[in-house]
């Protein structure tokens, strides 16, 4: 199949103008000139886009698919109070609702051009989700246990249903990871264990560093996370109430070896100083901005500019759904632009630099740039195409630019992964129903609201 556009952005090179690629057995075979690939491959199936971009899918390396179905649903507060309700909802919702949840979210996500997700997850509804529907991504099983004498428990716990999901995963498309819960929820000793558990083969993903609440809760012993704050709502923190550290949550964290893993991804990385960068850097820690989300709940704005001066690993992530109520990363990437470019006057962070974030910087971070995040000959085709012919686009001579300050999740009229059209002109070409899903989420939606 020869899929040609007005534009192809391979990311790892120049922008081709009426441009092709070349896709064969779920592979890219050739990337050029759309007049050099038909002339070479006359009796291609060719699709032609007209005037869209084509490019890789976009890399999603943060998100919490489950929680779909509660987007909107905990408006207008801080992150404190946002999570400790989210939570509470959470909790009532079956598996079946979790699921469906899931797979709404995911259908969201082919629609918005994602090829491949990175889930944080307690209960393996993305898991399911995903493999269903014939994406691509990283599923960690979140483990957390704030009592020592229960961390063997949750361990073993999480052990086991880490071996069935890789049993029930198909390996080409999905990896199995871990993920210690938020620091205020687990035992230190947790760190340790998934530590000597993962070693260099299995992803490990942890949320640190993100709101200003978890930062005075570890360093001071204070906060909306402290036990006396709790009592009455949701009690994270076993008695005797929780000794301050007076150390970063960075820092703390790496004291109990949380760092010391072949494959590590770090959610948020908000509150950190250059100690703590240099740290991460030290332990080729990969980042994950998720800065819709932070800007939504007042967790604050994460040190982008450091991050890529130390020539670390960075990814976008859309976060909870239950935050940022779309997944959209054309969004993800403008809000990242625009936030750091105002808190940042003398750092003008490019357009082309968020998009290399969106893809080959997320494949980045989670180590599947050998096969995914840009148009190169030999590496799998999870491709999309973009719509470019709208009035505020055209005409253009930065494609990039355009994509990035002016498109959404609206724009995108295909996804693809593995070469398998999965969604295309506002219709999902996938093996579930659709409508039933969509209704048992709007069942739970107003369950939950109520």
């Amino acid at each position: 199949m020869l899929l040609c556009a007005q534009y192809v952005l391979p990311i790892t090179s120049a922008p081709i103008e009426k441009g092709a690629v070349l896709v064969r057995d779920g592979k890219i075979l050739e990337v050029g000139p759309a007049l050099n690939l038909r002339a070479r491959h006359p009796e291609e199936e060719v699709r032609d886009f007209g005037q869209a971009a084509l490019l890789p899918g976009f890399v999603n390396v943060h998100t919490h698919l489950e929680y779909t179905a509660m987007r909107g649903l905990v408006h207008d507060v801080p992150y404190a109070t946002w999570i400790i309700q989210v939570h509470s909802k959470g909790d009532t919702m079956s598996p079946a609702d979790l699921e469906s949840s899931a797979i709404v979210g995911v259908l969201e996500a082919l629609s918005a051009g994602i090829t491949c997700m990175a889930d944080i997850t307690p209960t393996g509804a993305a898991l399911k989700a995903l493999h269903r529907l014939g994406m691509r991504g990283v599923i960690y099983r979140e483990v957390s246990a704030t009592d020592k004498h229960r961390v063997d428990f949750a361990m073993n716990q999480a052990k086991t249903d880490i071996a069935q999901w890789q049993e029930y995963a198909d390996p080409s498309r999905l990896s199995i990871g871990i993920a210690p819960g938020a620091l205020y929820k687990c035992h230190p000793s947790i760190f340790k264990k998934i530590t000597e558990y993962a070693g260099d083969r299995v992803p490990v993903a942890m949320h640190i560093a993100g709101s200003r609440e978890e930062y005075k809760f570890i360093r001071n012993g204070t906060s909306a996370f402290s036990v006396d704050a709790l009592a009455s709502a949701r009690g994270y923190v076993e008695i005797p109430p929780w000794l301050p550290t007076a150390a970063t949550p960075v820092n703390y964290a790496l004291n109990w070896d949380a760092f010391e893993v072949g494959n590590m991804l770090a959610i948020h990385c908000i509150h950190v100083n250059d100690d703590d960068i240099a740290k991460l850097r030290e332990h080729d820690v990969a980042i994950g901005i998720c800065s819709r989300c932070n800007a939504k709940l007042g967790m604050g704005v994460p040190p982008l500019r450091e991050y890529l001066k130390a020539g670390m690993r960075i990814g976008l992530g859309t976060d909870s759904p239950a935050a940022t109520d779309a997944t959209d990363m054309m969004e993800e990437m403008r809000t990242s632009m625009l936030v750091q470019r105002a808190v940042e006057s003398d750092f003008f962070l490019s357009a082309e630099t968020l998009l290399e974030m969106a893809t080959i910087g997320g494949a980045r971070a989670l180590r599947m740039d050998h096969e995914i995040g840009s148009l190169e000959a030999g590496k799998r085709a999870d491709i999309i195409a973009v719509d470019m012919s709208s009035s505020h686009q055209m005409p253009t001579s930065d494609p990039v630019s355009a994509l990035v300050n002016t498109t959404s999740s609206n724009d995108v009229v295909m996804t693809m992964v593995d070469g398998n059209v999965l969604y295309e002109n506002e219709e999902w070409n996938v093996e579930v129903d659709v409508a039933y899903n969509i209704a048992r989420v709007i069942e739970t939606r107003g369950r939950l609201r109520s």
